[in-house]
């Protein structure tokens, strides 16, 4: 199948290292896409809850399609979020094709986009770190036992069902908290005079337009791959918000697309080392 060429992909909380990372459909997804940029917005791989003993082969080969890619022409910008913030010591650091950064500002067809996490905006993590580190936890563990329900669901020929969505549609703070992310986010960038802002962080897929007295800017948030399953592409001049379509991707080649010098062996002693 031939790769689509996109000029900006956009992707974000992919929790590489936890029982609820889709790496399987995003390897699928960056396989079929040729980007000339691919921005990684934060909690790729997940410092907090990483496990020696839990991070397989799917995991490993995400890393290594990335790192294909930088070495192939894309230009790679991952930025630090709260659940790989270990990273930020390195912030700043170039090597080729790949940068580590906090945020971006990027020039896209004479408009500048306002790209980070998001985590800035998070009182429970800025403040109560242990608490939002075991709710982390707590919600890794809805995710699998989620997946299991929705296997049986599947099986008997039922819809599945996002015990996440349905919790943060039902609570009320929840409700709030999302809200007042994107209206931060937003008058803040426009206060900035940036005509996008791009967040992650609170795994809710979103592009909208927001406008205030003192302007507007395009709110767009990449959302994540453990529920939703999202990226951003900008190409054209045109912004798109893309969802994994299983039926599509099956079809897919499941290869690495000529990396194999990267030896997975070699990635995963970086990633294991002491």
């Amino acid at each position: 199948m031939k790769k689509r060429k996109v000029e900006l992909v956009v992707i974000s909380d992919t929790h590489l290292g936890t029982y609820g990372s889709h790496a399987k459909e995003l390897f699928k997804y960056l396989n079929s896409i040729s980007p000339d940029t691919l921005v990684l917005n934060g909690d790729i791989i997940d410092i907090w809850q990483f496990r020696k003993s839990y991070f397989p082969k799917s995991h490993l080969k995400v890393i290594q399609k990335i790192i294909g890619l930088a070495s192939k022409g894309t230009k790679v910008y991952y930025i630090t979020g709260n659940h790989d913030e270990m990273l930020r010591k390195f912030s700043d650091m170039d090597m080729g094709n790949f940068s580590l950064v906090d945020k971006l500002v990027l020039e896209l067809d004479d408009k500048k986009a306002w790209i980070f996490h998001g985590d800035v905006f998070d009182a429970s993590v800025n403040h109560a770190k242990w608490i939002a580190k075991l709710g982390g936890l707590g919600y890794d563990y809805l995710i699998l036992s989620n997946r299991f329900v929705n296997w049986c669901l599947n099986k008997i020929g039922k819809e599945p069902y996002s015990f996440s969505k349905k919790i943060k549609a039902s609570v009320k703070k929840a409700v709030k908290h999302i809200s007042d992310f994107e209206e931060t986010a937003a008058e803040l960038a426009i206060e900035s005079k940036y005509d996008y802002v791009i967040c992650g962080h609170i795994h809710e897929p979103k592009m909208i337009e927001k406008i205030n007295k003192n302007g507007s800017t395009l709110y767009l948030n990449s959302g994540d791959w453990v529920e939703n399953l999202t990226a951003l592409e900008y190409h054209k001049k045109k912004w798109k918000l893309m969802r994994y379509d299983k039926s599509y991707y099956n079809g897919i080649i499941d290869e690495t697309d000529g990396e194999e010098a990267l030896n997975h062996k070699l990635i995963a002693s970086i990633l294991f080392s002491k």
